[in-house]
């Protein structure tokens, strides 16, 4: 058009986004549209002619990175040329945000998750990584993902959702890895010590007063024996946290009430607060809500069910991972952010956003510190569930769980784990050098199996590369 030189018709020149890495930071940059109905109707200041943030930090951070637009008044004649401009103010750049993203771990975590997701046909995965001692996210990883350079249209109707973002939108049951905020309440209320034994023969029968002939059986995963506090955790024994979290025999249990306390302590149920659009909150099941809901009363097998992260206990991968940093770090939880500071053009920081303590448990140190060692047994026992990690030349603390679903159809796969400040002093590095991370991998088949060499592939490079 412009070389038709049409005085009657004035082209500009306009500006698009360019991303790189090829969609591995789509969940976290986003991208940009054109502004709707709805966006106007939130933003009067905003035309239709504008371009506005319409996911992640484009859209988070929307009004800090849009900046202002010119104006001009162009005076033309009856014939439509052009005779004057008057430039009544000039455009201005947007700020720029600096993110705590460790581009080079996105990178690596993206393809170890994506290599475990294709190996076990599988469609949807998490993975995160934060730094406990501030609260900054390191690695955000949502599978699948999307190429925000371009939106197809067959991406708007994949039914696996590849513009979900999983790690704050997503409300899954957390299955075993609820257990070390379990074990901490439980010696917090001292319902147990943690030398105290119960026997796990694989299940245990309750009395149905309905049909007293067919007791209700709940099963653990295999029988476990005799296990306290650490080896119940490093070896995720459900009989174990069914007794201390509803009951059993000589232990009282913390019953719904206490459990649904400590959900809310450790940050459950809530959003976190973290810098990105779409954050669920999850959800706490209690009494009321299910006789509101189904017309039944609550029942002992719910709370042994929630007591192991089953029934309708619901968390987003960021709140699991929030409470692991909290865990690794002796209690102090932090909000996770992505964006530490804002500047202009010229570098000047605009805005510097400094780590944000949410709740502080660090006077539970003594309770923490059991719940650590339990997860410390999780890998360094050859019994425990991440054992597999015991071979890395530095030591590790980690739950895995396995969540049912969908009537007991598929399974998700988790891991959360952390770096142990032993680990950070006998490499010689510094507390903030420490990281956390989480791994989820939808419908993986044998469970939690999955989730573990991804997350040892992820934290042997960060410790290479990151720590010595």
């Amino acid at each position: 058009v412009k070389n038709l030189n049409i005085g009657s018709v004035r082209v500009e020149d306009d500006f698009a986004r360019n991303y790189s890495g090829n969609g591995i930071f789509s969940h976290i940059l986003g991208y940009t549209g054109p502004a709707t109905d709805k966006d106007v109707k939130a933003d009067p200041s905003l035309s239709y002619n504008d371009i506005v943030g319409k996911s992640g930090l484009e859209s988070y951070y929307d009004k800090e990175l849009r900046g202002e637009d010119g104006k001009v008044i162009n005076y033309r004649n009856a014939k439509g040329e052009t005779i004057n401009d008057k430039l009544l103010a000039d455009a201005s750049n947007g700020y720029q945000i600096h993110s705590t993203i460790d581009s080079e771990l996105q990178s690596y975590f993206s393809k170890s998750l994506k290599n475990a997701i294709n190996r076990l046909g599988s469609q949807a995965a998490v993975g995160i990584a934060v730094n406990p001692q501030n609260g900054e996210v390191l690695s955000l990883i949502s599978l699948p993902t999307f190429d925000n350079n371009r939106i197809k249209s067959e991406d708007l109707i994949n039914s696996a959702k590849p513009f979900f973002n999983r790690v704050v939108s997503g409300e899954y049951a957390p299955g075993s890895t609820i257990k070390p905020l379990v074990a901490f309440a439980a010696l917090k209320e001292k319902i147990i010590s943690p030398e105290h034994e119960i026997f796990s023969a694989g299940y245990i029968d309750i009395p149905n007063p309905y049909d007293p002939e067919h007791p209700s059986r709940f099963l653990d995963w295999k029988p476990n024996g005799w296990v306290n506090l650490f080896s119940a955790l490093a070896r995720s024994s459900n009989i174990y946290f069914y007794a201390v979290g509803g009951g059993l025999n000589d232990v009282k249990g913390l019953g719904i009430d206490k459990l649904g306390e400590y959900w809310k302590k450790f940050g459950l149920g809530e959003k976190t607060g973290i810098d990105l659009p779409g954050e669920k909150s999850g959800f706490l099941p209690n009494p009321e809500t299910k006789e509101k809901s189904g017309g039944d009363i609550w029942r002992i097998g719910d709370t042994y069910n929630v007591s192991i992260g089953q029934g309708d206990l619901l968390m987003t991968p960021i709140q699991l991972v929030d409470y692991t940093a909290a865990i690794a770090n002796g209690g102090k939880f932090y909000r996770p952010f992505l964006v530490n500071e804002i500047t202009d053009n010229e570098g000047k920081i605009i805005k510097k956003f400094s780590p944000e303590i949410i709740d502080d448990y660090s006077n539970d140190a003594s309770e923490m510190k059991l719940v650590q060692e339990g997860m410390n047994d999780a890998v360094g026992k050859s019994y425990g569930t991440a054992n597999l990690l015991s071979d890395l030349p530095f030591s590790v603390a980690a739950k895995t769980g396995t969540a049912q679903i969908e009537g007991n159809t598929k399974i998700n796969a988790f891991f959360v784990g952390y770096l142990p400040a032993e680990a950070l002093a006998e490499a010689g590095a510094p507390l903030d050098k420490q990281i956390a991370i989480l791994v989820l991998i939808e419908n993986a088949r044998e469970g939690s199996l999955n989730a573990v060499p991804v997350a040892k592939d992820v934290l042997n490079w960060y410790y290479e590369n990151r720590v010595i």
